[in-house]
C-alpha cells in the first residue's frame, strides 16, 4: 500500500489562486463582463492595504465566477485556462515544489485538492506529477455550455472526506501520510495524517497549529523557515 500526501493548491503550491487567475483572464477575453469585479474589487484593495482579509477577497471572486459561468462555452473556458497555465504554471513556491519532488522519489501517492475549477486544477497538477487532483466541478450540458450548477459540492468542500475517499478507492495507507495547507479549512485533513505541514498559515490555522503542535513553515523571498 502506498503512502499518501495531500496538498492544497491555491496559496500552498501556486503563488496565487487558479480561480482568481481564470476569472481575470475570462474578463480580459471579454467572456465575463468587467463589471463583475464589483464582487471583489473593494475586498481586494482592502486586502492589499491590510485592512481586510484575503478570505473576503476570495469569497468575492467565487461569487463573481459562480454567478457568471452559466452560459459560457466549455470550449472557450478550456482555451482560456490553457493560456493561464501557459503563462503562470511556473509560479510556485519553492518549498512545496521541492517537497513534491522528495515525496515522488519516496513513491508517495500525490493527491491535490482545490476549490478552483476542476479542469484547470487537473492540468496544473498533471505538470507537477500528481496522481490525482480534485477541483470544483461545474456542470456542462450536451451542447457544451456551462449550466451554472456545481456537482458534488459537499465532497469537494471537505478535504478530509476527499482524503478518506481516495485512501479507500486507491488502496492507500494513512501511515506515514503528509498533508500541506494554509488555512483553517485544512484542519480536518491535518487531523487525519501523521505529518501535517501548515505552510504560510493564516491566523486561524496558526492558532490550531500551536494548539496541536503541527509543523509550520513560512516562505519569504528566497528563504523558508519553521515557526516554533
Amino acid at each position: 500500500m502506498k503512502k499518501v500526501a495531500i496538498f492544497d493548491i491555491d496559496g500552498t503550491i501556486f503563488r496565487s489562486s487558479l480561480l482568481i487567475e481564470i476569472t481575470e483572464a475570462l474578463i480580459d477575453a471579454g467572456i465575463f463582463k468587467p463589471s463583475i469585479k464589483k464582487y471583489y474589487a473593494e475586498h481586494y484593495q482592502n486586502w492589499l492595504d491590510r485592512k481586510g482579509s484575503y478570505e473576503k477577497y476570495i469569497d468575492g471572486v467565487v461569487r463573481a465566477f459562480e454567478n457568471n459561468i452559466k452560459g459560457v462555452k466549455y470550449e472557450d473556458f478550456l482555451k482560456i485556462s490553457k493560456k493561464v497555465l501557459a503563462a503562470k504554471q511556473e509560479r510556485t513556491y519553492q518549498y512545496t515544489r521541492d517537497l513534491i519532488k522528495q515525496l515522488q522519489k519516496k513513491n508517495y501517492y500525490l493527491l491535490a485538492i482545490s476549490n478552483s475549477p476542476e479542469v484547470i486544477v487537473s492540468n496544473f497538477c498533471k505538470q507537477l506529477g500528481f496522481d490525482k487532483a480534485y477541483g470544483r466541478i461545474y456542470e456542462v450540458n450536451e451542447k457544451g455550455i456551462f449550466t451554472g450548477k456545481i456537482l458534488h459540492e459537499k465532497i469537494i468542500s471537505d478535504k478530509a472526506k476527499v482524503l478518506q475517499r481516495a485512501v479507500g478507492k486507491e488502496n492507500l495507507t494513512i501511515e506515514g501520510s503528509v498533508a500541506v495547507g494554509d488555512t483553517e479549512s485544512d484542519i480536518p485533513m491535518f487531523k487525519l495524517v501523521d505529518r501535517p505541514i501548515c505552510f504560510n498559515p493564516n491566523r486561524r490555522l496558526h492558532a490550531a497549529a500551536k494548539k496541536y503542535g503541527w509543523k509550520m513553515v513560512v516562505e519569504r523571498k528566497d528563504m523558508f523557515y519553521e515557526i516554533k
